[in-house]
């Protein structure tokens, strides 16, 4: 995926969230998605995600591949979110993974 799409898109979903309300001014639980072949990639990539920040979980998807979901407690800021993903692909693509983009949950305050 081109560095430049994937920005448009974080552009997008930034400004969505911003439109909603989003508190930017507190860290969040971002998670970052990728996909693997087989189970033995995916949890080596996994391993590489200990830490306080970090949470990284593996499972299986219904088309026989792994999907590895990475939280990261952070500020929800562009610059923040692309040099992740840039790092998280460079561990994630010599083992045969692609990412499969990034998210976060919104409270709504009623």
């Amino acid at each position: 995926m081109s560095t430049t799409f994937q920005e448009d898109i974080s552009s997008s979903v930034l400004r969505r969230m911003k439109e909603g309300g989003f508190d930017f001014a507190r860290v969040h639980p971002i998670e970052f998605y990728a996909i693997f072949p087989d189970e033995d990639r995916a949890r080596l990539a996994a391993s590489k995600f200990r830490g306080e920040s970090t949470n990284a979980q593996i499972s299986a998807r219904d088309d026989g591949a792994w999907s590895l979901q990475v939280s990261k407690v952070m500020y929800a800021t562009h610059n923040g979110i692309d040099d992740f993903e840039q790092d998280l692909e460079e561990l994630v693509e010599p083992l045969g993974g692609v990412l499969d983009g990034w998210g976060v949950t919104q409270e709504i305050n009623v």
